[in-house]
């Protein structure tokens, strides 16, 4: 498994990110992941669909909660060959009680705890802690990766504006 330093910390510690670098151009990586009912679901699942995926370390963050709720808002806005996917490894009991809590109904949130597909796929699984780090990435509905965003201190927010711009000029 490849590894990545220097390019991620949290809380200003370096960390270590497992998986390939994803650049601009390249065809995304397929991954299997879980809905709130513990399906499986895969890139396949949004064929057709152009997508934006925001990965967050945990919801029952402040930051991640912030984002997700960002993101819900700003579904109504974007264009309706658009998906909005929120991805962690929390447990989907936990992402439901999230969700159902917060009002979070226009983005599918999706777990990657039990395959950790997503993670090493996209090179975000933080090696120290098992968890994703913060990311973002918009995929075009050929699965070519048209924006990534890995946010260097986890605990800082991503480029909310650049990567909602990015969706809208697909």
């Amino acid at each position: 498994m490849m590894e990545k330093n220097g390019l991620v910390t949290m809380g200003g510690n370096p960390v270590t990110l497992l998986g390939p670098e994803l650049k601009v151009g390249d065809h995304a990586p397929d991954f299997k992941v879980v809905d709130g009912d513990f399906n499986p679901v895969s890139l396949n699942n949004f064929r057709g669909k152009n997508k934006l995926i925001s990965v967050v370390p945990s919801l029952d963050t402040p930051i991640c909660e912030l984002q997700t709720q960002r993101f819900n808002q700003e579904v109504e806005q974007l264009p309706k060959d658009v998906v909005v996917l929120t991805i962690s490894m929390d447990l989907p009991f936990a992402q439901s009680r999230f969700c159902g809590a917060k009002n979070i109904n226009r983005v599918q949130v999706l777990s990657d705890y039990k395959y950790r597909s997503f993670g090493y796929a996209y090179g975000v699984m933080i090696k120290e802690m098992m968890l994703l780090t913060r990311a973002i990435f918009l995929l075009d509905k050929q699965n070519v990766i048209r924006y990534v965003e890995i946010c260097p201190e986890v605990k800082e927010h991503p480029h909310y504006y650049e990567a909602l711009e990015a969706v809208k000029s697909l």
